[in-house]
């Protein structure tokens, strides 16, 4: 099914401060936006709007058509938010992590232990996620987007962390989410590796 995610005259504010103001645009299926711009022009913040993390001052977003299985879902529960911080219980080893958002957010047809081979990570299903690099715990990070299976996903600086091959990997994974009919809204300023990226432009220049 088609999705469009419209985002319409959405205005954001951080203590007080406005970070931007009458922002409209829409993604659909098998589309990609970057958002781009100078370091506190808003890509965080418009991110964490549309995840549900912030309220907006005014405007709004909407991914249609609603859920089947739930018309009434908010758009939180259909995206994947991917922050700066990997959002992992140290404690907790990588396929643990990986089985709380697997059963929080949705299962897919991915396992845990399917999505940390993917990433390079089979070696580590049992270690906490306390004992990993920062490249493994962002690792384990993304593979949370093979597990659970929602429609739109909101990376901020995903590639924080990932060497070259690791980096190659995401790519081919925004690709595949795109090719099956998935929304991305990634924040940036790098490129991402895939083509088509359509961007948003966010402060001054």
């Amino acid at each position: 099914m088609a999705l469009t995610l419209s985002v319409t005259e959405l205005a954001a504010e951080r203590g007080g401060r406005p970070i931007f103001a009458g922002l409209s645009f829409a993604v659909r299926s098998g589309e990609i936006l970057g958002i781009a711009g100078p370091n506190g022009a808003g890509k965080s913040t418009l991110l964490r709007v549309l995840a549900g993390l912030l309220a907006p001052v005014r405007g709004g977003a909407v991914l249609d058509p609603p859920s089947a299985e739930d018309p009434e879902a908010p758009l939180a529960e259909r995206v994947h938010y991917l922050g700066h911080a990997d959002a992992l219980k140290p404690a907790l080893t990588a396929a643990e992590n990986l089985r709380f958002a697997r059963a929080l957010g949705g299962p897919s047809d991915v396992t845990p232990s399917e999505a940390l081979a993917r990433f390079g990570l089979a070696h580590a299903a049992d270690l906490p996620c306390a004992y990993l690099s920062a490249g493994q715990r962002r690792r384990v990070a993304l593979a949370r987007l093979l597990v659970t299976a929602r429609p739109l996903w909101l990376l901020d600086e995903p590639a924080t962390a990932l060497d070259l091959a690791s980096q190659g990997l995401l790519a081919t994974l925004m690709r595949d989410h795109l090719a099956k009919g998935g929304l991305i809204v990634a924040a940036t300023h790098s490129p991402l590796g895939i083509p088509d990226v359509r961007e948003l432009r966010l402060g001054a220049a």
